[in-house]
């Protein structure tokens, strides 16, 4: 759920609703999200997760500065999984541009808009209704 080299830093999952900030954490090379009021814990996310940022979102181009993409609503993705050693963390943008997580500037704000629904989640809505029909 979190990327390769945040192994050794406290996380947990995301949650429908919560305002995220793009940071640093001590101890990694990498940049993630983590909770606006738990700063030093990593909010891992699934692949299908929808967030909405403040602002448009801004990231480091390849030399110095950022840059910024036309769209504050983004898919979170995970970009080559099979390559254990790079980053895989990533955000899909409206119009195809995916970025990686860690390229994002530090300190942006987003808000989880919805979780990506697994296939248990629609065994149990199924399960659910198949109760109220024998009822």
């Amino acid at each position: 759920m979190c990327d390769y080299s945040m192994h050794a830093i406290a996380s947990r999952p995301g949650k429908v609703g919560e305002t995220l900030v793009s940071t640093d954490f001590r101890g990694s090379c990498t940049r993630g999200f983590a909770s606006a009021e738990e700063t030093e814990v990593a909010v891992c996310l699934l692949p299908g997760t929808e967030l909405v940022f403040e602002q448009n979102v801004r990231h480091h181009g390849r030399w110095f500065g950022s840059k910024q993409v036309p769209f504050n609503v983004a898919q979170f993705c995970k970009l080559n999984p099979e390559n254990e050693h790079q980053h895989h963390d990533a955000l899909t943008f409206p119009d195809g541009v995916t970025l990686l997580v860690n390229s994002l500037v530090k300190g942006q704000r987003a808000r989880v808009l919805q979780l990506p629904v697994s296939a248990t989640d629609i065994a149990a809505r199924q399960g659910s209704r198949l109760q109220e029909q024998a009822q």
